[in-house]
């Protein structure tokens, strides 16, 4: 009888073991096909700003190969991608394509114990340089455009390329997430806290809030994102302050919840994080993903600084902007 029960038991511990080795393998799988890239390195060849020396980690119990260290920057955009029926709800209309909604360079510190986070205003007029277009054509270089237009005619190869060319800095990664990603991972988190100093009544962004702290869901952390006539003047400048406090807020969320222990959350944020993501082609696996977050295990939310691009109203166009010298380019250097 004892026999008998040993055997049983040790079926059921096998079963489990297959189902549960299964499950992993479905999710992990599942979460690889999520991540959309785009071969940035190879559109764009040689004709970049230097790419900073890699470290490797000091850390010695880190396993070989160890993590890299060294200083990097990586260009973050928000896109309002009309993509889906989800992303048309959500605010980004209808049709195809999509526009740069937020532009962010993350330059992170030897060491990976800090981090600077510097916005670009949309608004900012740019000389746009030509870019490769996957049919071997090119765009036509222009003087004074907007920023964001760059992702508009020529996508994430044209929006690096821009930012190369206007700080000089060489993005060593892209990621770039759409308005349902964002939400999906808003909410995965289970909320972010936020203080705001004003009332916020913002039809465009479909946001009312009184001044004070709410604790918001991923709809109404999106609509806070991309708020800009419910705040100040109305300008880049004044969404951008509230995009900042949102970028501590989900850090400290993050910080917060210890996901290695809960299994179930971890896939949930994960999941809608990569739902939404695209990457260049060196941050296209969970693999490389997971290796690039583990470099950041000592990267706190009291480390990162956030920033805007030095601008001043363009003489003439007093609705757009242009980089504040030398300011800017004194800011763009410290990245390098």
């Amino acid at each position: 009888m004892r026999g008998r029960v040993l055997k049983a038991t040790g079926l059921v511990l096998a079963g489990a073991l297959v189902l549960g080795a299964g499950a992993a393998g479905w999710a992990y799988w599942r979460l690889n096909d999520n991540i959309r890239s785009v071969d940035i390195n190879s559109a764009l060849g040689d004709d970049r700003p230097a790419k900073a020396p890699d470290t490797p980690s000091s850390d010695a119990s880190a396993p070989a190969p160890t993590l890299p260290a060294g200083p990097l920057n990586i260009l973050v955009l928000g896109s309002d991608s009309r993509g889906g029926a989800e992303n048309r709800e959500l605010g980004g209309g209808d049709g195809t394509g999509a526009r740069a909604d937020t532009a962010m360079v993350v330059h992170l510190d030897a060491g990976r114990t800090g981090a600077t986070v510097v916005s670009i205003p949309r608004d900012t007029l740019v000389d746009r340089p030509a870019c490769p277009l996957p049919d071997g054509g090119a765009t036509r270089p222009v003087r004074g455009a907007m920023f964001n237009s760059a992702y508009a005619v020529g996508g994430p190869v044209c929006a690096v390329k821009t930012v190369e060319s206007l700080t000089e800095v060489r993005m060593d990664h892209y990621v770039e997430i759409d308005f349902a990603g964002f939400r999906d991972l808003v909410d995965a988190l289970g909320g972010v806290t936020v203080t705001t100093d004003e009332d916020i009544d913002d039809e465009r962004s479909r946001l009312r809030l009184e001044a004070g702290t709410h604790h918001l869901d991923g709809t109404d952390a999106l609509a806070l994102a991309r708020t800009r006539y419910g705040v100040g003047d109305g300008s880049d400048l004044g969404r951008i302050g509230l995009q900042h406090r949102l970028v501590k807020a989900l850090l400290e969320r993050i910080a917060e919840q210890d996901l290695l222990t809960d299994p179930v959350k971890l896939y949930e944020a994960a999941d809608a994080l990569t739902g939404g993501l695209t990457t260049d082609t060196g941050l296209d696996s969970l693999s490389e993903l997971v290796g690039f977050g583990r470099s950041l295990k000592d990267l706190t939310p009291a480390g990162v600084r956030t920033l805007t691009l030095p601008v001043r109203p363009a003489p003439w166009d007093g609705n757009r902007v242009v980089p504040d010298e030398p300011e800017a380019g004194e800011l763009w250097a410290s990245l390098r």
